[in-house]
């Protein structure tokens, strides 16, 4: 998948990107934000391969692709500094540490997460993940819905999934297209904002490895374009067509392929918005967790590096180790683990080398930027959904289904109210939001709680 055109110019050996994407890999903690910054001081303000203005118009195109932005940026720097293979060693090594630890933890999770110990460890992660998701909410809403229109559409968006039921891809589809109306219009609601707090002045592109100019192997190339991305389509729903015809359509390892790669196009607007997605459907269409372990499974995403979506790679490995058949639980888990983690990221590489040369004409095209604008507004109702779904589950014990003005809803039993973890609730948000402790000892803080809790007898 290399490019018959001439290499870029540069001073950077691949064997120190190598060392350098592997330094990142390792501090990719603190989700998105955290990821992004780190690139940010590393790449632009430490090895100043690229200047301010390339790394923000580069962070522009990613953030309106479905997938993990971060990593997504990650596969185009890569490509902007060593072709194809420096974006496929970028993207790759961004997910290794994340999907080597959460495999670890999903065996841990499976042979002993219904031991003391380990329970209570993630009775305090539970704690903080839903003050974490509580403050994604508080955060994103501050800086998208100050506009009279981007809080009707959030609005709308948390009414339609948690009241109506209404699917999340439905949801984003009608959010983009009325932000794309808004936008072609000209409408001021849906001008577009800066979203995602990139630094502004700084480095510039000329004094940069990369200089002002594009290097000749990123100008757009119909051929390679289309060899990269049969290349990466086989590779991607190959094994999705195999399994369906080899194991039929209902087998838990097709179903697993077939949701996570529909998932990797409809997942705008970050990982919390996605959570939601998949929570729903993976518990309560699949039956592959309870709620409650969906909350063990986010806890292991955000105290381990990588992107936060890494997740799913739990999800599917408890659905395969409990629904798949002739298998042990054990290794069905992993291949189901596996299998999640390629269908779930090798999209986000045909993304980039398929439409990061065309990236200029997207750049000035006001009406998608209002597209994007307006998914973000409907991301921070979803993720309010996310945060109560939550919440329900982790400070009550007991959720039931009602019939409400035509409605049916799930809500819970304010008697099944669970006092220790209310309280642990309360302190880690005195903790978060009173402090201002960081997501990563927040999550320690909360599981050694846990763990106490359990060593007094609290906990059984």
């Amino acid at each position: 998948m290399t490019q018959d055109l001439q290499p870029a110019a540069r001073v950077v050996p691949f064997a120190e990107a190598l060392r350098v994407w592997t330094r990142i890999a390792a501090l990719s903690f603190g989700g998105p934000a955290g990821q992004i910054a780190v690139m940010h001081r590393i790449l632009v303000e430490e090895k100043r391969w690229l200047g301010e203005q390339r790394f923000l118009h580069a962070l522009n195109y990613c953030m309106l692709l479905p997938g993990p932005e971060a990593q997504q940026l990650a596969i185009y720097i890569g490509w902007l500094m060593h072709r194809t293979l420096g974006g496929l060693m970028a993207g790759l090594l961004f997910i290794l540490p994340g999907f080597v630890a959460i495999m670890a933890l999903s065996i841990l999770y499976m042979l002993l997460g219904d031991t003391g110990p380990v329970a209570a460890l993630f009775f305090g992660l539970k704690a903080a993940v839903l003050v974490v998701v509580v403050q994604a909410v508080i955060r994103l809403g501050g800086r998208i819905l100050r506009r009279g229109a981007l809080l009707a559409i959030a609005g709308a968006a948390f009414v339609g999934i948690f009241v109506l039921g209404l699917p999340f891809p439905l949801i984003i589809l009608v959010a983009g297209l009325i932000g794309f109306a808004g936008g072609q219009a000209g409408l001021p609601a849906f001008t577009p904002k800066d979203l995602h707090g990139a630094p502004d002045g700084g480095v510039a592109d000329i004094d940069t490895v990369l200089g002002a100019d594009s290097p000749a192997h990123t100008r757009p190339n119909l051929a390679w374009a289309l060899r990269v991305a049969g290349t990466i389509l086989v590779l991607w729903l190959g094994p999705v067509l195999a399994l369906g015809l080899s194991l039929g359509w209902d087998n838990v390892f097709t179903q697993i392929a077939l949701f996570f790669s529909k998932m990797a196009v409809v997942t705008f607007g970050g990982a919390y918005a996605v959570l939601a997605y998949v929570a729903q459907e993976a518990v309560q269409t699949f039956g592959w967790l309870a709620p409650g372990e969906m909350l063990d499974g986010l806890g292991m995403a955000e105290t381990t590096p990588g992107p936060l979506i890494m997740v799913t790679q739990f999800v599917g490995f408890m659905g395969a180790a409990r629904g798949a058949s002739g298998l042990e639980p054990l290794w069905a888990g992993v291949l189901g683990g596996v299998l999640t983690t390629w269908v779930t990221f090798a999209p986000c590489f045909l993304w980039i080398f398929l439409g990061a040369p065309f990236v200029e004409a997207l750049r000035g095209a006001r009406a998608l930027n209002a597209a994007l604008q307006a998914i973000t507004a409907a991301v921070v109702g979803v993720i309010l959904n996310l945060a109560i779904w939550f919440g329900m589950h982790v400070l009550f014990d007991e959720v039931r289904r009602v019939s409400l003005a035509g409605l049916t809803l799930d809500l819970p039993v304010l008697s099944s109210v669970d006092i220790p973890s209310l309280l642990l609730t309360v302190t880690a948000a005195v903790a978060a939001f009173g402090f201002k402790l960081g997501v990563i000892p927040l999550m320690l803080g909360c599981a050694l709680v846990g763990l106490a809790l359990h060593g007094a007898g609290v906990l059984a």
